[in-house]
């Protein structure tokens, strides 16, 4: 009776989890960072990301949808409730999560509603790119943006931190596209290629990479193997 068990449970834990593929990805939460200590003594800067199993929510073909994509789910909300019933319609039977996001793969065969990719598809020495969104600073100024030369401070001056000539009035007689300018500065999606994976912890679904990920704390990132 245990031993049929065992196969049971064994044939389920198959069916939960996704195929392998080459470059495997993961949606994770970023912490923090933190000093990590190499096995030779050596120590870097490190950015710890809690990565809890991504459920796949929906399988995209080529002859259905014309293109060929899983979609993940990451994050648990604390009440079923606060999503919206389009979201909950989308998800039917499965899990509550909060955010969605669709991967782009050349065969999703073998995929299916339902399945788990956990941060046991990435291994320490691994290459990474990671993807986030980085640090919204809001409206800034040339000086801040693109650290122009400031202007001169005496004799009543106003222009201390200002752009200052923008072009010619007669010709061309407008302001010519792509001139620097004051304008909104962070929330962009930013890629840092070729992190190294310092450790993976399955047991309680962290990552820890080398270097620095765009975004702050809590922000959601997009781990993919380079």
């Amino acid at each position: 009776m245990t031993d049929e068990t065992t196969v049971e449970e064994q044939s389920e834990t198959q069916k939960k989890d996704a195929p392998a593929i080459a470059k495997p990805v993961l949606l994770g939460r970023k912490i923090g960072m933190l000093q990590h200590f190499k096995e030779d003594g050596s120590v870097v800067a490190a950015t710890v990301i809690a990565a809890e199993a991504n459920v796949v929510t929906q399988v995209r073909t080529k002859e259905r949808d014309g293109y060929s994509a899983i979609q993940l789910g990451f994050g648990r909300p604390k009440k079923k409730e606060r999503l919206t019933k389009p979201a909950l319609g989308h998800l039917k039977d499965l899990p509550p999560v909060k955010v969605l996001r669709e991967v782009r793969l050349d065969d999703v065969a073998g995929f299916a509603t339902g399945q788990e990719i956990g941060v046991d598809r990435f291994q320490p020495g691994d290459k990474v790119h990671v993807v986030g969104t980085s640090k919204g600073k809001g409206f800034q100024g040339p000086v801040h943006l693109h650290h122009f030369s400031r202007g001169p401070k005496s004799h009543g001056s106003d222009h201390l931190r200002r752009q200052g000539s923008v072009g010619s009035g007669t010709t061309p007689g407008r302001v010519l596209r792509g001139l620097r300018m004051a304008a909104h500065q962070g929330a962009d999606r930013v890629t840092v290629r070729n992190l190294e994976i310092l450790r993976s912890d399955p047991g309680r679904a962290l990552l820890i990479i080398a270097g620095a990920v765009p975004g702050a704390r809590n922000g959601i990132v997009m781990v993919r193997k380079a």
